[in-house]
């Protein structure tokens, strides 16, 4: 066994790994870019590296300065992890020249799964069924029209060296096939080097189910059952659960035993993923392979009892696999939900900056927080915008759903926007909870984006209550301050206060109780119990006899109260100061509408009009760059263009003002 092993990654990622190799008692080393040197990786760690500036392109993807730094650590062996270099085969390559493992698969296999038509004609000649469509290379725009034509629309436009949901594209018209080949191959040179890209027909009403392989070098292969992927956006997996609520056991043998059949024909080693995409009638197709650990891994940990990671390290020192087949098997339920800093209110776009509070579930039943952030740390720019994964294990699907919302709803961030929100609303989806799931899942329930799910009237009230007993024990405890002017002690609280939210009016009353409140809102009573200390973030009381759990900030004088990723701005008041605030006049919003700002922190990558041009509604205005992904910025409404305020190649900050119309 190894004794020393560098992890080549960052973040979440590499402090999973560093935990499996301490508790295997191997020693690590980290690396580190200049952006990430108090990463919580590599405080982690028994020794640090820096291998180069905050762009990975200069740090994490540089396979030279990685290799040294495994040879000045005297690091045996390195796991990738996955992302950066994980899937080159060049990286392979120089490790194995420098005489160090790779935890991971061999050079043929990297190569051969790593280019998706290579992967699919592989995939075929090993008995797996392959989607429909085109496996060489689209050479152009009207080539690739051409073939879309014998194939049938919609069409789905892939980088042939793509992953992570990079480079592809959907297509249901001619012309939305040039605009995506074009976007899809300028995505691709940007994330991979290569702008190849292929077409195959685009299975309607699809599911993302993906089989977990493991193989040694001595010739055993084994499948660890499915995991159920479907709920994405703009083709990255938000969503994971194993095992899936649509396959059946005789499908699920099915997909394994062509997930262990390709692996085989490729002569692969380690962990692995085969990726099948499922119609409504269970007829299943090769997507790809993913030749290293995936992101969602945890899912199948939790239900196999199986450290996937310790199995790696252990295959790569050439161990067998110490069970069979027949040995696996499938135990209750876990749900994967990818915690990102992003703002789903304002299109999912990537959020940065400092996480001024930060404090995960991690002492809620079932749950499994697998992070490499702390309170303080910092969201950069560079890297992939994930905080989190939040897994929750339960005896049931409907269990492990339940132990999520939970624990979502416990996820305390501050100071970078984030996805919580939206997750909370999808796990309470009726639609979610019955199990039906396809790609399309947030397009078609989101059509408009998402602008928060909506509290009905009852939680909405016992949030009211909340705020109400917090104001009440607060004054109760101002009250007991000595040396205060006569009259103004406990006796002397108002029993009836105001909730005010914007500028409407709650008539609450309240009446002290054993171990809280009762109070009554709208003519409903909320039985509050539970700590009411000002010191709180988090209030997991009792309400009406039922566990609640909700959030408490102080936003100025209004509570700001979170529950089920929803969020109450409430101010409570004595009804003579709510009186005095109805006769102050609303404060008007500053007019923006004539401005085009930047919605995200990033590089302005193109503009497509000058100064005097007339511009329609929905036109391309420019392109803005962030974390790796192109975004466009199309005119909201007609105009004619009165100032650009940014150029290309210019960085941007939130809010910037980039065109200003007349």
């Amino acid at each position: 066994m190894f004794s020393k092993i560098l992890i080549a990654n960052r973040g979440e990622i590499a402090c999973r790994i560093i935990k499996t190799a301490r508790r295997m008692g191997i020693k690590t080393v980290a690396v580190y870019s200049d952006a990430d040197a108090d990463g919580k990786h590599v405080r982690m760690a028994d020794e640090a590296v820096r291998i180069g500036p905050a762009a990975s392109a200069e740090s994490y993807l540089k396979i030279d300065t990685i290799v040294e730094a495994c040879k000045a650590t005297g690091a045996e062996a390195v796991h990738p992890g996955f992302g950066f270099l994980s899937e080159r085969a060049a990286f392979c390559e120089a490790l194995e020249k420098a005489g160090i493992v790779f935890i991971g698969p061999g050079v043929k296999a990297i190569e051969a799964m790593g280019d998706k038509i290579t992967s699919k004609k592989i995939a075929h000649e090993a008995g797996v069924s392959t989607v429909p469509g085109f496996l060489g290379t689209i050479e152009s725009p009207e080539h690739a029209a051409k073939i879309a034509g014998e194939i049938g629309y919609p069409v789905m436009i892939k980088a042939s060296a793509g992953g992570g949901g990079k480079g592809m594209r959907i297509a249901n018209s001619e012309a939305e096939l040039k605009d995506g080949v074009r976007g899809a191959m300028n995505e691709a040179r940007s994330s991979f080097g290569d702008d190849r890209v292929f077409i195959e027909k685009f299975v309607t009403q699809p599911r993302h189910i993906e089989i977990q392989v493991l193989a040694d070098g001595h010739g055993n292969v084994v499948h660890l059952g499915e995991r159920e992927c479907s709920i994405q956006r703009r083709h990255q997996k938000v969503i994971e659960e194993a095992p899936s609520p649509f396959i059946d056991a005789e499908t699920r043998a099915a997909m394994g035993a062509q997930a262990v059949a390709l692996a085989r024909q490729v002569g692969y080693r380690s962990a692995g993923t085969v990726e099948f995409i499922a119609d409504a009638n269970k007829n299943f197709y090769f997507l790809e392979m993913n030749t290293r650990l995936q992101v969602e891994h945890p899912v199948t940990e939790m239900v196999t009892g199986l450290d996937l990671v310790e199995l790696m390290i252990r295959v790569a020192a050439g161990e067998k696999l110490p069970f069979g087949q027949d040995d696996v098997t499938m135990t209750g339920w876990a749900i994967e939900a990818r915690v990102y800093a992003e703002d789903p209110y304002r299109g999912f776009l990537p959020s940065i900056g400092r996480l001024t509070r930060y404090d995960p579930p991690t002492d809620v039943d079932g749950i499994r927080v697998d992070d490499g952030v702390d309170e303080g740390s910092e969201i950069s720019m560079f890297y992939d915008p994930m905080i989190a994964k939040l897994v929750a294990y339960g005896d049931t699907r409907n269990q492990a759903a339940d132990r999520l919302y939970d624990a979502i709803g416990r996820y305390r961030i501050r100071g970078v926007g984030h996805n919580l929100p939206f997750l909370a609303a999808t796990i309470a989806m009726k639609r979610f909870r019955d199990g039906d799931l396809t790609t399309g899942f947030i397009a078609e329930e989101f059509p408009d984006g998402f602008s928060g799910a909506v509290l009905d009237p009852y939680e909405e009230g016992a949030l009211c209550a909340l705020a109400v007993a917090f104001e009440r024990a607060n004054a109760e405890r101002l009250a007991r301050i000595s040396g205060q002017v006569a009259n103004r002690g406990k006796a002397d609280l108002p029993a009836v206060w105001t909730v005010r939210e914007g500028r409407e009016n709650r008539r609450a009353e309240v009446r002290e109780a054993e171990d809280g409140y009762d109070v009554t809102v709208a003519g409903q009573r909320y039985a509050v119990r539970g700590s009411l200390d000002a010191t709180i973030a988090v209030f997991d009381g009792m309400v009406n006899g039922e566990p609640f759990a909700a959030q408490i900030d102080r936003d100025g004088i209004y509570y700001r109260l979170s529950f089920g990723g929803r969020t109450l701005d409430a101010l409570v008041v004595p009804p003579r100061v709510a009186d005095a605030l109805d006769k102050m006049p609303p404060k008007e919003s500053a007019d923006t509408g004539k401005l085009l700002v930047s919605p995200m922190p990033g590089l302005l990558v193109s503009v497509a009009v000058a100064e005097g041009d007339p511009v329609k509604i929905g036109q391309e205005v420019c392109v803005v760059e962030a974390m790796k992904m192109e975004n466009v910025l199309r005119a909201e409404r007609d105009g004619t263009v009165a100032k650009l305020h940014a150029s290309p190649g210019d960085s941007l900050a939130v809010d910037q003002t980039i065109v200003e119309f007349e």
